[in-house]
């Protein structure tokens, strides 16, 4: 399958592949993918995963390798996934920015979800379609800015690490360094998790306190 434009240019902004082995996806995940699992299958055949915009967007590999946690092993119903009590059913999750907002496929389409509420945003019909995206507004669609100007002081994102609000953006907390935590991408969404549950049992313009410890 040939590459469209868009995600081609993405790839070519990329890091090298971060797993050298061929990309396999099992029966759950392809079925999840539907009508976009050969375009999936044909961007992983060209990068099985790569990180982009100075780490700031990460797209996983097939399968885990000694560099990233894989597609196959991101999406187990028994690990983040569950916390959400069903708000991340039917999604394949295949990428995420520096705050581990992530990017799926669910009803053959390309959607962001919002860690913190569970929303979903509708972003295209196609990988194409939503690397036109991410190269259009790369700034906020990955969080750039924010993981450059830690990186400055820090040094590089250690791998598997993305960085969460410690007071969550949707409790008002700020876009800023003093409010992010270097922490395991996996702790982070399962942190979330519980923050989702709260705020979709709660009734409009009802308050919520919540702050995410590293």
């Amino acid at each position: 399958m040939r590459l469209g434009n868009s995600i081609s240019k993405l790839l070519s902004l990329a890091s090298a592949s971060l797993s050298q082995e061929a990309p396999t996806l099992g029966e759950t995940a392809l079925k999840a993918a539907g009508a976009i699992g050969n375009e999936l299958l044909a961007v992983l055949r060209a990068a099985n995963g790569f990180y982009a915009f100075e780490n700031a967007l990460h797209f996983l590999p097939a399968r885990s390798s000694l560099l990233s946690v894989g597609i196959e092993e991101w999406n187990t119903e028994s690990g983040w996934r569950k916390e959400y009590e069903g708000l991340a059913d039917d999604c394949l999750f295949f990428a995420e920015d520096v705050f581990g907002g992530q990017f799926c496929i669910v009803d053959n389409g390309i959607w962001s979800f919002d860690p913190e509420t569970g929303e979903r945003q509708a972003m295209g019909s196609s990988l194409d379609a939503w690397a036109r995206e991410i190269l259009r507004d790369y700034k906020v669609m990955t969080g750039h800015p924010v993981a450059h100007a830690w990186q400055m002081q820090n040094g590089p994102l250690p791998e598997g690490m993305r960085l969460v609000p410690r007071i969550p953006f949707v409790c008002n907390g700020e876009f800023n360094l003093a409010n992010l935590a270097l922490m395991d991408a996996e702790r982070g969404m399962r942190a979330r998790g519980n923050l989702a549950r709260q705020i979709r049992d709660l009734p409009d313009g009802a308050q919520i306190s919540f702050r995410i410890e590293a």
